[in-house]
């Protein structure tokens, strides 16, 4: 395919997305939406809190001279989600300033698109 026909497909892709604007500015406040319930889900905080807590816990057993395996293993399993966590918020972080951009491009937009633009994508 050469440059031309991939630019005209662009911009014909770009123009259908325009005449449903609407359409797409709601889809694009959903994924908004679904984006900021995961990371509810999946907060730092409360890794935090249950990390607190568990190593609590441990100091207690360990004072105390009880078995503190399995909370020493919890504890490993947390730090390893809390490291995904940071990985995935930072996913999410990209995820919402494409949307938004997507969004003030579809918001600004008035008319159709005539030709190719490099400043399009």
């Amino acid at each position: 395919m050469q440059e031309s026909e991939l630019q005209n497909a662009v911009v014909k892709a770009i123009n259908m997305a325009l005449g449903g604007k609407e359409d797409m500015l709601v889809a694009l406040e959903e994924n908004i939406a679904m984006v900021l319930a995961l990371e509810d889900e999946t907060s730092m905080e409360s890794i935090d809190a249950k990390l607190d807590d568990l190593q609590q816990e441990l100091l207690k057993r360990a004072n105390a001279r009880q078995d503190y395996e399995d909370l020493a293993d919890e504890i490993d399993s947390l730090r390893e989600r809390k490291q995904k966590v940071v990985v995935d918020n930072a996913g999410r972080e990209g995820l919402k300033q494409r949307i938004s951009e997507m969004q003030q491009f579809l918001a600004d937009q008035t008319e159709q698109i005539e030709e190719y633009d490099e400043n399009l994508g």
